[in-house]
């Protein structure tokens, strides 16, 4: 049984922006050479989330709609008033309905998606962030 780690670098957008990272990772899991296994996901901080998805641009415009109806920009947030005045509750509470992690696993080398199915970030935060794609690989 192997365990190795990797990180993925991104430049994000912030505001809701969805990016597919499917390729990042399955680029990554080869370059391990481990046939079998999982691997995990995982995103630092509290307004960036990982999850999987059909990645196409009807659904990400729904799914973006869907996030400012369920947490909507114009309500008033405790959080806002109370750390940092960075006016960033919206972002924290999108980002905590969904996860910070995801475990997929892989079989030859390749992650196990549905034909539609694809690895996505997403970024919450208010404005454009470097951020970091921890993945631990699992397998033999």
């Amino acid at each position: 049984m192997k365990i190795i780690s990797r990180k993925i670098n991104l430049s994000t957008k912030g505001n809701g922006e969805i990016i597919n990272i499917t390729d990042y990772v399955q680029s990554e899991l080869k370059k391990t050479k481990i046939s079998t296994g999982i691997v995990t996901v995982f995103i630092p901080g509290s307004t960036g989330a990982v999850a999987a998805m059909e990645y196409e641009p009807g659904l990400i415009n729904d799914t973006k709609d869907l996030f400012k109806k369920i947490v909507p920009e114009s309500n008033k947030y405790s959080h806002d008033s109370t750390h940092t005045n960075n006016g960033n509750a919206v972002s924290h509470l999108r980002a905590s309905l969904v996860s910070p992690s995801i475990t997929i696993p892989f079989e030859d080398c390749s992650l196990s998606l549905g034909t539609w199915q694809q690895v996505v970030f997403i970024d919450f935060d208010n404005r454009p962030r470097d951020r970091k794609i921890l993945l631990k690989i699992i397998g033999e």
